[in-house]
């Protein structure tokens, strides 16, 4: 992975970021986006999608925010420095209504830099007026007035919304019954959900069943996860152990293991599975025991939950300088 690669992405239009979630700040006056806001990556021709299309609301956003949304919905998509006239409001006033209008779910720019520039500590960020020549060394070399133009956050109409939604979450885990929404926070309602599902399997698109022990009501399978399902049940044990982030989308620990208290989706912690089987996690800096058996130390699972796993290199056309100057820094 090399950042430039993300911004490249972004900037050519085939990847888009930004809140997708419950778009508006609520009673959050001025807030800016922070490491814990729920941000996502998304094709740009997905958008429909994931966002309802409407009008973004500016009952809870401040003054500066609503006259940089008006500048936006008069202009449509804008540069930094067009946005500052525009909008009759000094740089840094612009650069925090941008904040609180991406915070809000209302905004997004054409690449990743300017989110990377909005999350960094305001005491460290490159001054706007600064030039690359003058600006100190312990400033962040990321700054909004870099990410290209800024926009609404907005799509089109689509009229299968909730049926690709439902389509995604099958892609997604292969089986899916009225539990797993837990782990969902912008999933439609079950109930929205059940018409589509039984629709694709009269259709003969879908499996319908039970899959899944211990869960009640309604299950829906791809068909080819009937298949995978029944293969890893005949599999033998073979002590294969993996350790994934509990922000990934397969830590459905407490949700596919009522029995078992959850585990925090937070990019902080981590989940030691063996087996399939969750056996240990790492949570605020502490084990936690999630498997009876699990004969092995808090020392021994801290150490296997903590392990670096090496990413693999970029393909040769892929790399870049910077990523160049890291590996030959990795390499010592």
């Amino acid at each position: 992975y090399d950042p430039s690669q993300l911004d490249t992405l972004c900037l050519s239009g085939r990847i888009a970021w930004g809140r997708l979630g419950e778009r508006t700040n609520g009673n959050a006056r001025g807030a800016a986006p922070i490491r814990s806001t729920p941000l996502a990556l998304c094709p740009r021709e997905s958008l429909g999608t994931w966002i309802a299309p409407s009008d973004p609301d500016l009952k809870g956003l401040s003054s500066t925010a609503r006259a940089v949304c008006e500048a936006l919905e008069e202009r449509g998509a804008s540069f930094f420095h067009e946005l500052v006239p525009a909008s009759s409001l000094l740089p840094t006033q612009v650069e925090a209504a941008l904040a609180e209008l991406v915070a809000a779910g209302a905004a997004t720019a054409d690449s990743f830099t300017g989110l990377r520039a909005l999350l960094v500590p305001e005491n460290k960020r490159a001054s706007l007026s600064d030039t690359p020549r003058r600006r100190r060394g312990s400033a962040s070399p990321y700054s909004v007035a870099n990410a290209g133009r800024w926009s609404l956050l907005r799509a089109t109409s689509s009229e299968t919304q909730i049926e690709d939604r439902a389509l995604a979450l099958l892609r997604r885990y292969g089986v899916v019954f009225r539990r797993l929404l837990a782990r969902e926070s912008a999933a439609p309602s079950w109930r929205e959900l059940i018409f589509v599902y039984r629709r694709l399997e009269a259709r003969g698109e879908i499996r319908g069943g039970r899959f899944v022990q211990g869960m009640t009501g309604e299950q829906f399978a791809l068909p080819e996860a009937v298949g995978l399902l029944r293969s890893v049940r005949r599999e033998l044990a073979t002590d294969s152990e993996v350790v994934l982030s509990a922000a990934d989308p397969l830590n459905l620990v407490g949700i596919v293991t009522p029995d078992t208290e959850r585990v925090a989706a937070s990019h902080r912690n981590r989940i030691l599975f063996r087996d399939g089987v969750a056996l240990a996690a790492l949570e605020s800096g502490e084990v936690r025991r999630l498997a009876a058996d699990a004969s092995e130390s808090d020392d021994e699972l801290r150490s296997r939950l903590t392990r670096r796993i090496p990413a693999p290199e970029l393909r040769p056309y892929l790399r870049t300088p910077s990523s160049e100057r890291r590996k030959r820094v990795a390499k010592g």
